[in-house]
This record gives C-alpha cells, sequence and structure tokens, in this order.
C-alpha cells in the first residue's frame, strides 16, 4: 500500500478547491512535472483559496499546454482568466498560439485581446441568425440528406464566421433547427447506411455505380481528424521540456534557429515519424495504435514514415519477427516510406558515443549490475564517474575491440543521479555482448541501449515528431539531455496513452511465454490480440484501424477498454463484408415425413439481406430434401413461451424454405438421446411460427452434407486484467477458451472456401478458414458472436 505524504494531501486539497474533479486531481498529483507547473499557476493567478469550475478547468490547461517559451508572459495571461476576460477554451487556444509565436519578446496588449477575441460578446440572437444563413445556403442537401447530414460541417460553418460563439448554443440552435426543418426521425432515418459487397460488373454498370452519390452520416468521434493536436515542423524552435537538475538548474531545451532551417532544408518542411519496433516477438494490438499515430500522422500531413528496427539486441532477434513486422504492417495498410535498421547507424552511435566521452557527457564504468541497482537507489555516483576523458575514451576502445570481459565493463552517460527523476541516473549507453548481431554480423561486439540509440537515431533521420506511449514520458529528460549534450537536431516528443484491452495480456514477455510452453497455439492463434493472430481468427485491418481511431490519441490514463468495443467495429465491418450462409454445429437428423424421398428442391437462400430481390447475385441456391438438418439446441421435448426452437407437436420456420411440424421422435437405445425426429412440412407456408431456424439439407437422397471443423474461441484469460494476479496470472487462463467442433454440417455452396474467406453463419456468428484446412476438410474460426455488448456495458 503506498501512503501518500503531507504535500500529496496538501496539493490535492488545493486542486480540489479550483473546482477539478478528485479523479483529474489524484492523477494530476502522480505527475511531478504537472503537479509543479497547476501549483505554481494557482498561486501566480492568487486563487489559493479556490475559484469557480470553469476558471479551474481554464487554470488546468494553462498548467499543461502554456508555451514553455513565453512562460514570462504567463502572468498576464493569467489575470485575464481570473478575470473572466478570457472564459472559454476557443479563447484560451488562441491565446496559447499567439503566445507561441510571441515568445518571450514584448507585444501590444491591444494586439493580444484582438487574437482572443477579448470583449467581443456573441448574443444567441448573433448565433441563431449565423445558422439560419447556413441552413438557407445547405437547405437543398440537408432535405436530401435529412438526419445523414453532416452536423459537423454545419456546425464548423458557424463557427468559422463566429469563432468566439458558445459552442453549446450553437450546437443548441442547429439542432432545433434540423429539427424544425425535417420534424420527427422517421425509420428510414434510423436505418443504418449499408455497404454492399463488391461485385465484378460491366464497365457501363460501374459507370452508372460511380454516379450514385451516398448520403454521409453525422460524424462521430471516430470521424474527427486526431492528428490536428501535432505542430507543424516549422513551429519545432519551441521549448521542447525542462531538466530539473538536483543542483538547481534547469536546461531548457530548444532548437536553435540555424539548428531547424538546416533540418527544415533537409526534409523540405515535410513531416517526418518512424514507426520502430524491436524485432523480438510478434506484434499486437497495442502496436496498431502506435502504427495508426506515426504512420497516420504522416499520411494525414503528406509526409514520410520509416519503419524503423530498433536492433540493438542481437540475443533477442530473429529473422522471423524481421520479417513478420514488415508483412503485417503492409497488411495493416500502411507503406513504410523506408526501412532502416538501428543497426544501420551503429558505426555513426559509436562515433558520436565518443565525442560524448570527449565532452565529459560519459564515462567507462565497471559497477556490476546489482552494484549499479543499488548505488541508483541510494542516488550516489559511482566510483569512476570522475575518471579522466583519456582513460574512458581508451577503456571504451578496448571494448569496441572485444579486450574487455562481458560483463567487466559498461559505457554510462553522466547525467545526474541525484535528480528526482531516476532516468536521469546516468543510464547505460554501450555494454559488452559477444553475440552475432542478424544483419551486422560479428563486426560489433559493443551494442548501443535504447536509451542511447533511440533518440539519437530519430536524430540521425532527422523525425519532426517522435510519438511515444506515456511510460515513457520519464525518459523525455533523458532524451533531450543527450541531444543537447551532443549538439544534435531535437524532435518534438509528444506521449500518448497506452492502448490495454481487457481479458488479455499484451506483455511481450508474456506473449513470448505462453507461446513458447504453448498454452496457445503459436503466435497467431486466434485467441491472441496479436495482429497475426487477429488475422486468422478473420478480423480485418481495416475494423482494427476503426477501433484504434474511435479510442483516440489522447494523454488520459490509459484505463483499460473493454474487449466487446473492438468486438462491436469487427461487427461493423463483418456485416457489411461477410456473405450469409447456414451451418449446423451440432446435428440432429429430421425426416420430411409428407415429402418424397428422392425429391430435391433448389430454393434462393439470401447472400446479401440488404440487396435487392431483383438482383440475382444476392442470393445462393440451397438443397431442400426428406432429409435435413436442424442443430441440437435447437429441440427440446418439453416447450415453454421464451422458447423459439422445435419441440413435440410444435411448429418452426425453416430460414428461406417452409414451416415443419415435429410428429414424431426417434430416441437412441437408451430411451433418452434423441436420435432424429419426424416432421411435415407445409408447402402452402400456411402456418405463421415465431421460431426461425438454420438448417442443412442432404444434397442428394443419402448423401451427408460437407462436414466442416469449425472452432469456437472464447475469452482468453477470465479476468479483465489478468495481469494484476502478478505471479498468478497463467492460473487465470480460460479452460473453455477455444472448442472444437469436428462434425459440424455446412450447405454445399461452402464446398469451395478458400483460407482467409469470412461469412456469417446464421444465428450463429462470422466465420473465416482458417489456414489448417485441407482438400476435402475445411475448418472454420470463429471470429465475433452476433451479440453486441457494446454500448450495453462495455467500455
Amino acid at each position: 500500500m503506498v501512503l501518500k505524504d503531507d504535500n500529496s494531501e496538501k496539493s490535492l486539497e488545493l486542486f480540489l478547491s479550483i473546482g477539478l474533479d478528485e479523479r483529474t486531481a489524484r492523477n494530476t498529483i502522480n505527475n511531478n512535472k504537472v503537479t509543479a507547473n497547476l501549483t505554481a499557476v494557482i498561486y501566480e493567478a492568487a486563487v489559493t483559496d479556490g475559484c469557480d469550475r470553469t476558471t479551474g478547468n481554464l487554470l488546468y490547461s494553462v498548467a499543461t499546454k502554456y508555451p514553455t517559451n513565453a512562460l514570462v508572459h504567463r502572468p498576464t495571461l493569467l489575470k485575464y482568466i481570473v478575470t473572466s476576460k478570457i472564459k472559454t477554451p476557443a479563447q484560451l487556444e488562441a491565446a496559447f498560439a499567439f503566445f507561441a509565436n510571441t515568445g518571450p519578446e514584448d507585444f501590444k496588449l491591444n494586439e493580444f485581446e484582438e487574437a482572443c477575441g477579448v470583449g467581443i460578446e456573441v448574443s444567441p440572437e448573433d448565433i441563431e441568425k449565423a445558422v439560419k444563413e447556413i441552413f438557407e445556403e445547405n437547405k437543398k442537401t440537408i432535405l436530401e440528406q435529412r438526419y445523414r447530414t453532416n452536423v459537423g460541417e454545419l456546425f464548423g460553418h458557424v463557427r468559422k464566421s463566429l469563432p468566439w460563439a458558445d459552442p453549446k448554443i450553437v450546437k443548441k440552435l442547429i439542432d432545433d433547427k434540423m429539427y424544425e426543418l425535417l420534424g420527427e426521425k422517421t425509420a428510414a432515418d434510423n436505418e443504418k447506411p449499408t455497404k454492399k459487397k463488391e461485385k465484378k460488373e460491366k464497365p457501363a454498370k460501374n459507370e452508372e455505380k460511380k454516379a450514385v452519390v451516398e448520403a454521409t452520416p453525422e460524424p462521430s468521434e471516430e470521424d474527427l481528424n486526431p492528428y490536428s493536436i501535432f505542430p507543424q515542423p516549422e513551429q519545432n524552435n519551441m521549448v521542447h521540456t525542462e531538466v530539473f537538475f538536483s543542483g538547481g538548474s534547469v536546461l531548457r531545451c530548444s532548437n536553435s534557429k540555424e539548428v531547424l532551417d538546416k533540418h527544415l532544408k533537409v526534409t523540405g518542411g515535410k513531416v517526418y515519424t518512424r514507426f520502430p519496433p524491436e524485432p523480438n516477438g510478434y506484434l499486437h494490438i497495442g502496436h496498431a495504435k502506435a502504427m495508426f499515430v506515426d504512420f497516420g500522422l504522416a499520411k494525414e500531413r503528406g509526409g514520410c514514415c520509416y519503419l524503423r528496427y530498433d536492433d540493438t539486441n542481437p540475443e533477442a532477434e530473429k529473422e522471423e519477427y524481421i520479417n513478420h513486422i514488415e508483412e503485417i504492417v503492409k497488411w495493416m495498410g500502411w507503406e513504410p516510406f523506408k526501412i532502416t535498421y538501428t543497426s544501420d547507424y551503429f558505426q555513426e552511435l559509436y562515433d558520436l558515443a565518443v565525442e560524448l566521452i570527449r565532452r565529459g557527457h560519459a564515462y567507462v564504468d565497471h559497477q556490476t549490475g546489482e552494484e549499479i541497482k543499488e548505488y541508483r537507489e541510494k542516488k550516489m555516483n559511482s566510483p569512476w564517474r570522475d575518471r579522466p576523458v583519456e582513460e574512458s575514451l581508451k577503456l571504451f576502445d578496448e571494448m569496441r575491440r572485444g579486450m574487455i570481459e562481458e560483463g567487466k565493463a559498461t559505457l554510462r552517460m553522466k547525467q545526474d543521479m541525484q535528480s528526482d527523476n531516476f532516468n536521469m541516473y546516468d543510464l547505460i549507453a554501450y555494454r559488452i555482448k559477444f553475440a552475432p548481431h542478424p544483419k551486422a554480423g560479428d563486426k560489433w561486439c559493443i551494442y548501443p541501449s535504447y536509451d542511447y540509440a533511440h533518440c539519437t537515431v530519430d536524430s540521425l533521420e532527422n523525425i519532426t515528431h517522435s510519438l511515444c506511449t506515456l511510460e515513457f514520458e520519464t525518459r523525455r529528460a533523458s532524451y533531450y539531455w543527450l541531444l543537447h549534450s551532443l549538439d544534435l537536431y531535437m524532435p518534438y516528443v509528444w506521449e500518448y496513452s497506452r492502448l490495454n484491452v481487457t481479458n488479455t495480456v499484451m506483455s511481450k514477455r508474456k506473449l513470448n511465454y505462453i507461446v513458447t510452453n504453448k498454452y496457445v497455439d503459436g503466435w497467431d492463434d486466434p485467441r491472441l490480440l496479436t495482429l497475426a493472430g487477429l488475422r486468422r481468427r478473420g478480423v480485418t485491418s481495416t475494423a482494427i484501424n476503426a477501433f484504434v481511431r474511435g479510442i483516440g490519441i489522447t494523454r488520459s490514463d490509459g484505463s483499460m477498454i473493454h474487449v466487446s468495443r473492438l468486438e462491436h467495429h469487427i461487427r461493423e465491418e463483418l456485416n457489411k463484408t461477410a456473405p450469409r450462409t447456414m451451418v449446423v454445429l451440432n446435428p440432429l437428423k429430421v425426416v420430411i415425413t409428407n415429402l418424397e424421398s428422392d425429391t430435391v428442391m433448389e430454393l434462393d437462400a439470401k447472400r446479401w439481406p440488404d440487396d435487392q430481390n431483383d438482383d440475382p447475385s444476392a442470393f445462393y441456391k440451397v438443397p431442400f430434401s426428406r432429409v435435413i438438418y436442424i442443430d441440437q439446441s435447437d429441440f427440446r421435448m418439453k416447450d415453454s413461451k421464451d422458447y423459439y426452437g422445435l419441440a413435440p407437436g410444435k411448429s418452426v420456420l425453416l430460414r428461406y424454405a417452409f414451416p415443419i411440424k415435429c410428429t414424431d421422435v426417434v430416441f437412441a437405445d437408451d430411451n433418452e438421446t434423441v436420435r432424429e425426429i419426424h416432421a411435415e412440412y407445409d408447402p402452402e407456408k400456411k402456418s405463421k411460427p415465431k421460431g426461425v431456424l438454420q438448417w442443412v439439407s442432404e444434397s442428394s437422397p443419402g448423401k451427408e452434407p460437407i462436414k466442416v471443423e469449425v472452432r469456437l474461441f472464447e475469452k482468453l484469460f477470465n479476468s479483465e486484467n489478468p495481469a494484476e494476479l502478478n505471479d498468478d496470472w497463467l492460473t487465470d487462463i480460460n479452460p473453455n477458451s477455444k472448442v472444437v467442433v469436428s462434425g459440424a454440417y455446412a450447405v454445399s455452396t461452402l464446398k469451395d472456401a478458400a483460407v482467409g474467406d469470412r461469412f456469417q453463419f446464421e444465428r450463429l456468428g462470422y466465420f473465416t478458414v482458417d489456414k489448417d484446412s485441407e482438400p476435402g476438410k475445411l475448418v472454420f474460426n470463429r471470429t465475433v458472436t452476433l451479440r453486441d455488448s457494446y454500448g450495453k456495458g462495455g467500455k
């Protein structure tokens, strides 16, 4: 249990007094930098006795977003906030932009006030007039698209003409105007736009399709531009971060005009990002978010994204992982600008390490791993920290030439062992490893650490935006300290929340353990949330990217995302793209006694339920004969009001066929197990039973339907967060996470299905053909069930 000290309690009380909710306040005190900033802002604003919530929220934004290159002007902004001259988030963002451009230089108050809309009051009447004008301009489109009109665009038009208008009033007036113009929503308004499966058509028909303009649905959270929060490359001259040293000095890291101009000349002002996975395992869904951030930003800004393998640990890296990563990145829909390796820069990194020693910022150390740990805990300097530069240069050269044993020496950066940030405790830059490298061979026996190589290669590749997850936030000080110490270009660093999904593990160490020890069937086991596992399960890259986009690029606390939210996006995608078909998992024989034994009817079943009935491609043929099969779960000996299956004397409708009524039950020798059912069908379809069942028929008398194997997957772990169980996490594995049904029956049209094809098995869920399929033996994996729980408890 962690006990909070008196300072934490005082900070909490102070933050609550300005109207922050308790969760935000507690999260804030867990971040030393934000705590210090917010405390300073509250004292500067002279509101230590408290203030209203609106003012408090604006002060919190100042503490977290105010441009550090203009700190001298922060008291001025705070006066405008506490006197309510600046009172909306839009005004505050305008103030941030103004001061970011102004920096520490003097400015004219009238220009500041004009830029922030100070003194401008927008009345409800003004807003109403603007809304009315926008609706008049777009009336024809709104009447055509009705409630699928892009309301976000209307909102944007109003805000463009009235930037300081209250957004809540704008939204309400737009909603009122929509209702006034269109009235209540109709059933058609509530229908989701459907996307037909693409079909090969003649050129003339294709041209007709291009002419069809589909209605645009109202934009949701997923439709907003998540990359708008990032600055442009030319703005990368502001203070990136402040490094507080134990001696009281502060390092404010920023690019000089000369360094930035040189960088922009090389890049042409384009955005350059990188996706830097370690090739020590398969990528999982958390990496999908990283790809969305890194590749997505570059694509949205017309820039470039490197796929850079962080291959600094030769003992853990395999060619298998390298090949997988490149292939899965392309499957996810991303195209790297260039594929590079940290090992491509081993010589440059070594040369820069020598320069770091020359400048007095690194030293060769002989402490063991245990000693380093002990000294860090005690905040003590290494005995070798102050050895002469020439001595460290000589020893480092000996390390490179293999003259020192593994574990007997490291190169450490001379940072700040008394810092409040443990990631400034003289981090290791190089260690000795007598192991061949998958790419560099045996050329090197010393390898750079992540903390040394990552930021340096970012600079060498002229990365404009170095984006990573929040657990790396405390490394930012070390990142900028090193680049500053070497006078290198500094990218803009920004951290976002890690993607955590319930009922799984995403630690590579744990994934590797359950794969290696065969708790699962390899890295692409469909129960894993590895991207290879999701693909094998039948999940599309489109659905994964939609899920990630919906999560957003935020700096929230990275709370667990319920797996049902991912499943929601999977269903949304497969509902549009997976044709319908019928499969019976546990077949129960039904004999239609009033149908001749040699009669076989060809019936139409719908492949695409939303297609028009006059479209032949919307249908497939199914045989209907004297012997059919339903699922065992769809028959009971005893009927009940809430049961819609078949029972003695009861009727059900066979999907796409006829009503049947159970007339007799044939038992096995134990007089308990139902062997087959006798039934009569209603050829005139006069009866209207409530229950509808899927079924499969013999294609000809005495010929069984095609037999398939179906694998039903559930959550791999019973607990939402198995990592919380610490050493007991393996005991939480769900023993029923994989159930194999080997004797299922399928309609004959499935016999030609190929690996990767996806289908909706009616009433059962979405399924895909697995790679284990062989000629004459199809294997299907269940991707997801039909029921969608997202929005009904899923988060």
